[in-house]
């Protein structure tokens, strides 16, 4: 989900916090084509990030890898592999 905002100058870009409402669990303010500042919403508040355990990584990163937007700072996917550390 991405959401554009015009008050650029006081929201800290590219930096993931935790989402306080909704069903996502991260949220992170980047500058997208044109200028805007897009909110980018990602991760289901229901489960957990296991990073730890190795072979849930590796499946991970193999699923994710194949969707678009793994080098677009604009994409869920993007942000959802950096967090998994991909």
């Amino acid at each position: 989900m991405v959401k554009t905002h015009k008050a650029a100058s006081k929201r800290p870009l590219n930096k993931p916090m935790r989402e306080r409402k909704g069903d996502k669990k991260f949220k992170v303010y980047v500058k997208g084509k044109g200028g805007n500042v897009k909110t980018v919403r990602f991760g289901s508040a229901s489960m957990s990030i296991k990073k730890g355990n190795k072979s849930a990584k590796k499946s991970y990163c193999a699923r994710s890898g194949g969707i678009k937007g793994t080098n677009d700072k604009t994409s869920a996917n993007y942000w959802s592999r950096r967090m998994w550390d991909c």
